[in-house]
């Protein structure tokens, strides 16, 4: 436990920050998730406008270091190439 005044307004700032994180990162999961469900139902218009939606979602993310910048940067280009290879395929 923490004893002096500095170190426990640090763990006060320790928590808020935290919630702060885990509602970012819930948010992220969120727009990923819609973007996941759209490609499951075969919809390339709804999964494009999903993806677009999700993009500034995990930059925000990784400029916030809620995620590392790689990881986001990462996502983003799977689900492109995902987003991509089906309305290839929904206009073949």
């Amino acid at each position: 436990m923490a004893n002096t005044t500095s170190a426990k307004k640090a763990t006060r700032k320790i928590a808020r920050r935290t919630d702060v994180n885990k509602a970012r990162r819930s948010r992220v999961r969120t727009f990923v998730r819609k973007v996941e469900e759209a490609l499951a139902s075969g919809d390339a218009a709804k999964a494009k406008e999903a993806f677009l939606a999700a993009q500034p979602e995990l930059a925000r993310a990784a400029s916030k270091g809620v995620v590392h910048a790689n990881t986001a940067s990462r996502k983003v280009s799977r689900l492109a190439a995902r987003v991509k290879a089906l309305s290839v395929s929904a206009t073949a």
